[in-house]
């Protein structure tokens, strides 16, 4: 049976586990690893680790490190920055990550997605949309190489490309929410979900557990994935790992079945 899962989402650049706002300012936040050990004692549903920089400055992935937090990991991985071809993808996998997130890539050469699903299944090929509303349309638009780049993308017609392409899920990322802390963008939430079939995660916004219930009573075996929330604490965000323990999710779970 699908559960819900809560999903830590990990921002690293030069070594160093960083937060952004609206994909702007990263702030360093501490050692990536030290976080993984954290996340492995509150038994985290499922770890998500992006290299910010990785495509923007047209890097590889940094596989050393890689390796370091799989090796740490004791939840499913997925890692995402700079994959740019099969090969990559399998190395990256051979190294114990469970799934490898595309963004750039996927608008550039969306035949990759059905290469590397061919290669290590549908179920470990996540597509992230990192998507900004335009603000005298009103419109959401794909936007690529850390956010800098606009695409005139609809993110909705490109979701059902990818499941068409053999993609197994779909991250739905709010640039103009990231960060922000004042919960997800429903409407965008709403639209992607009535777009696809495949399993869908949702980033952007999560300012407290309350964002996560919400999502979560509305959708039901969905993936809520947030940053700020797990890497920061009250109204001065303080830097503490964070996460709702086995009981509060359950009691959350059970809250939202009864309601």
């Amino acid at each position: 049976m699908l559960r819900p899962r809560i999903i830590p989402c990990l921002l690293v650049q030069n070594n160093g586990l960083v937060k952004t706002v609206n994909f702007k300012n990263p702030k360093y936040v501490g050692d990536p690893i030290n976080a993984v050990r954290i996340f492995n004692e509150k038994e985290v549903d499922e770890l998500m680790v992006v290299d910010i920089d990785a495509t923007s400055k047209n890097r590889e992935p940094d596989y050393q490190r890689i390796e370091y937090i799989a090796a740490e990991c004791r939840m499913p991985l997925c890692y995402g920055g700079g994959i740019k071809t099969s090969e990559q993808a399998q190395r990256i996998f051979s190294l114990g990550v469970e799934k490898v997130a595309l963004s750039s890539i996927a608008v550039e050469q969306p035949e990759l997605i059905t290469k590397i699903a061919r290669i290590v299944g549908n179920q470990s090929v996540v597509i992230v949309l990192d998507v900004k509303k335009h603000s005298f349309t009103g419109k959401y638009e794909i936007h690529t190489h850390n956010g800098q780049k606009s695409t005139g993308i609809n993110p909705f017609k490109f979701a059902q490309q990818m499941e068409d392409l053999g993609a197994g899920e779909i991250v739905i990322n709010s640039i103009d929410n990231d960060g922000m802390m004042k919960g997800y963008d429903l409407d965008l939430v709403e639209k992607i979900r009535n777009s696809v079939n495949l399993p869908l995660t949702v980033l952007g916004g999560a300012g407290s557990l309350q964002d996560i219930e919400q999502l979560i009573k509305i959708y039901g075996a969905i993936g809520v994935a947030a940053g700020s929330l797990f890497v920061f604490k009250g109204p001065y965000k303080a830097v503490l790992i964070n996460y709702p323990n086995r009981i509060v999710k359950e009691q959350m779970i059970d809250k939202i079945k009864s309601s």
